[in-house]
């Protein structure tokens, strides 16, 4: 008698992910979004917009798409972005077109974004099947407050009026972990990067990201 085999695991890559990563400002999400580029070819960044200039050694298409405060506006009246908002004087954004390119290219996509990023990402995606199927939320948290001054300070790119807010506005952002669907509590670089490639795997592995077998 010719038995039914069982249902075979999907042979195809899991769908792509919309990795996004959070943290206060000198937090380290940067670093981390370029350790896991490095390591990891196959992922892209979404390059976001900003109305800020350039930090020495940031270039324009590749950190940040530096835009003046009138383009800036023109992109946010035509519904151009994923999210945006005012921080420390400035604006930024993520480019809706971007993100949405990339995944539909099947290429794992990151963001670093701040907790109002995070959290207008997270309310756009509960109106879009697809974003919400890819997206997976982080929240980098410091060990300490103390530490994160630290960073701040040998980092060298604030006057102390605008590091102090920054430090304000990082407990407030810091109390808003229970928003996302993993926490790392940072330690090291090399740490950190482990954890998150933790995340990234468990979350290739959930049936519900699984493509049919090809």
């Amino acid at each position: 008698m010719t038995q039914t085999p069982p249902e075979s695991v999907p042979r195809n890559p899991a769908a792509p992910l919309l990795i996004l990563i959070s943290a206060p400002s000198g937090g380290g999400k940067t670093t981390l979004c370029q350790r896991l580029l490095a390591k990891h070819p196959e992922m892209t960044r979404a390059v976001t917009c900003t109305t800020r200039a350039p930090r020495p050694g940031e270039r324009d298409g590749a950190d940040y798409y530096f835009l003046d405060p009138d383009a800036f506006a023109r992109r946010v009246a035509a519904g151009g972005f994923l999210e945006h908002a005012g921080v420390y004087g400035h604006c930024y954004g993520t480019p809706k077109c971007e993100v949405l390119e990339r995944l539909h290219q099947g290429k794992d996509v990151l963001l670093t974004v701040d907790v109002q990023g995070a959290a207008a990402i997270c309310s756009a995606s509960a109106q879009d099947p697809g974003l919400r199927r890819a997206l997976v939320t982080v929240f980098l948290a410091p060990a300490s407050l103390a530490e994160l001054e630290e960073r701040l300070r040998k980092r060298a790119t604030d006057a102390e009026e605008e590091l102090q807010q920054r430090l304000g506005l990082a407990r407030a952002e810091i109390a808003q972990w229970r928003n996302f669907q993993y926490l790392i509590l940072s330690t090291t670089i090399a740490e950190d990067l482990r954890r998150m490639e933790c995340v990234i795997e468990a979350e290739r592995m959930r049936p519900s990201r699984a493509l049919p077998p090809g």
